[in-house]
């Protein structure tokens, strides 16, 4: 065991105005006093990397259907030799968790489970994805055709003539239970492939790792990169409105795109509109089921329900594509290196290590793209139409009366939903005031006063005593949780001042001001060749990624989302720093290794300045023999 702890959750107080804050989730939730001696002697990490901020009541559906189908599939479908589920718990609002692991002595029992189970999916891995676009597309049709509207005064005449039998209260109860269950069948589907996708990744890594000792973990994730992945999808479809809005010609109306429908009326107005217009509802279904968050917060913003987000995004490569600047993803470039990589390291191999080289590299490849692709599916689509449905349900109750805004619903868990729907529809059907409306707006603002008080501290990066050494696959893999990491958080590391260590998530090395940002509603603030610096980054940011020069974040593994996409758009990215979007300010100078996993405060005086003129004076001062010696660890990064 290590000498440094991190604090247990019991010794922790809660922030200022957030006493009682348990009260708010489900006993399973959060953690027991009875439970102390069982709790403390796991050691448990906050998942910021999905739950960058506090979590509502309601939002927990979350985190409770991802981590309980993950769990499912790793221990129950597939048998994974090395690995269960993911305890989870809310301690001050925050998501926490705790890999549950095989005992030793079950993991050679399981192994031939494991093989006949992912062997049959890997075998029939196209017919069954096949299979899974259409099970999972009919899930969202569902759920689409759910509505929640209030009870009339009286059931329609032809209802009763009818012999029907069945009021409106029995269908909108019915919808609220299909919203659950059908969101949660999504989730089960999420982790069909997800799973399998990291185990195959995993396999041909240690694969390499045996053949090849110390090849960089760089080049292993190299020669899976440039797939054609669907995540990218809602982004080369702005990139392709861009293109076209210049070539018609309707490029000049994009100039207040926070008016969608002044701005979509002035180009159908214009020559060449309707050409556009027709692209554009073509692109929307459904690509623009797209958040700029995560999809598990309540209050992420799709761009189908907020127009002048993708219009924006528009009008950023609108105004590149008149420059003369390249606006596409480096896919042949990519493609090139993969192949590079991979031919000179199977010259290495004896004729046997070689076969098997390949099948594992062809069923990565195979694989690979799914682990990103679920991400629009679930995260993106399913949940978008999830939340466009509770916020249904949320205005048309506080419409009745039950609480006073129209996300209010938000701060009620969902079996007090159940609770306060059958509250409603009680009232209803006995012709008196239902108990709600005296009741709610009260709590909801009590519990508004705690959410925001959480809020207002950062979460712990772990709790409790950690292990000697972090072992567990997924952690490592997909968090990028290492020891070293950890040394990080609990300060005991040996990095010098001003430089943070994390995870070489993409390779390259560049320098530029740091640009802080905690959520997606700073992405406006994102100027021309900032280094992006952000507790987590989302696969949707892809749009500012053509202005930024690099990526840092504090949490996230080789597989991470963050991780996946900065290699794809060919971005240097250090993830895992930590701390690294706590401590760095906004135009602090910066240099990102993405090959060593560093970044270095390279200059201190430019915090708090403006970015773009500092990164414009940097790059004027920047002496020829400095420049010269710049591009020569560019050139060297890239055949690293």
């Amino acid at each position: 065991m290590t000498e440094k702890s991190f604090p247990s959750p019991y010794d922790q107080k809660p922030a200022v105005a957030a006493e009682g804050w348990k009260d708010l989730y489900a006993y399973n939730l959060v953690f027991q006093e009875n439970r102390r001696e069982v709790e403390e002697a796991k050691f448990w990490f906050c998942d910021s990397q999905h739950w960058p901020t506090v979590t509502k009541p309601f939002e927990t559906i979350g985190f409770e259907f991802a981590v309980s189908c993950l769990g499912q599939y790793n221990s129950r479908h597939l048998l994974i030799p090395p690995a269960n589920g993911i305890e989870f718990r809310i301690h001050n609002g925050y998501v926490f968790m705790s890999p549950v692991g095989v005992p030793e002595t079950e993991i050679a029992a399981r192994v031939p489970e494991f093989m006949a189970r992912a062997g049959h999916y890997f075998q029939n891995w196209d017919g069954l994805l096949a299979k899974w676009q259409d099970k999972i597309r009919g899930t969202i049709d569902e759920l689409g055709a759910l509505s929640f509207e209030a009870l009339p005064d009286a059931v329609p005449l032809e209802d009763v003539t009818s012999g029907r039998g069945l009021g409106p209260n029995d269908t909108l109860l019915g919808n609220f239970d299909k919203l659950i269950s059908l969101t949660y069948r999504a989730w089960q589907y999420h982790f069909e492939f997800l799973n399998l996708g990291y185990v195959a990744y995993l396999d041909f890594f240690s694969f390499c790792k045996e053949v090849f000792p110390g090849i960089p973990d760089q080049a292993v994730a190299k020669m899976v990169q440039g797939v054609d992945m669907e995540l990218f999808r809602p982004d080369d479809e702005l990139k392709k409105l861009a293109k076209l809005a210049v070539e018609l010609g309707v490029d000049g109306h994009f100039g207040n795109t926070e008016d969608p429908e002044a701005t979509l009326a002035a180009i159908g107005a214009a020559a060449g509109g309707a050409e556009w217009l027709a692209a554009w509802t073509e692109a929307k279904d459904p690509w623009f089921n797209f958040t700029v968050g995560n999809g598990f917060y309540a209050h992420d913003k799709y761009w189908l329900d907020h127009l002048e987000l993708p219009l924006g995004y528009i009008a950023d490569y609108i105004v590149r594509v008149q420059n003369g600047v390249g606006i596409d993803r480096p896919v042949a470039e990519l493609i090139a290196e993969r192949d590079r990589i991979t031919e000179e390291y199977s010259e290495l191999l004896s004729p046997e290590q070689l076969a098997a080289f390949q099948g594992k590299l062809g069923l990565a490849r195979q694989v690979y793209p799914y682990v990103e692709n679920h991400n629009f599916y679930i995260e993106h689509w399913t949940m978008g139409v999830f939340w466009r449905k509770a916020r249904q349900l949320s205005k048309m109750l506080s419409e009745a009366g039950f609480w006073p805004e129209a996300n209010d619903m938000f701060y009620l868990r969902r079996d007090e939903v159940r609770e306060t729907l059958f509250d409603y529809v009680t009232g209803w059907a006995v012709g008196a005031p239902a108990i709600g409306p005296d009741y709610w707006p009260a709590e909801v603002a009590r519990r508004r006063v705690i959410v925001d008080a959480l809020s207002e501290e950062r979460p712990q990066p772990a709790l409790n005593t950690p292990p000697a050494v972090i072992t567990e696959p997924f952690t490592l893999m997909l968090w990028g949780i290492t020891s070293d990491q950890i040394k990080n958080w609990l300060g005991d590391s040996d990095a010098p001042e001003g430089e943070f260590r994390g995870m070489a998530a993409s390779s390259g090395v560049a320098e530029g001001p740091a640009r802080v940002i905690s959520s997606s509603d700073q992405l406006s603030e994102v100027q021309e060749g900032d280094i992006l610096v952000a507790p987590v980054t989302a696969p949707s940011w892809g749009p500012i990624f053509g202005k930024i020069r690099a990526t840092v974040t504090d949490i996230g593994g080789m597989m991470s989302h963050a991780a996946i996409v900065c290699r794809e758009y060919g971005m240097p990215a250090v993830t895992g720093t930590g701390t690294a979007s706590a401590q760095i300010r906004t135009g602090q100078w910066l240099r990102v290794d993405g090959n060593n996993g560093t970044v270095t405060i390279v200059d201190d005086h430019g915090a708090g300045q403006d970015v773009a003129g500092l990164a414009h004076e940097h790059d004027l001062a920047m002496a020829p023999a400095a420049a010269a010696q710049l591009d020569a660890v560019l050139a060297e990064s890239s055949h690293a």
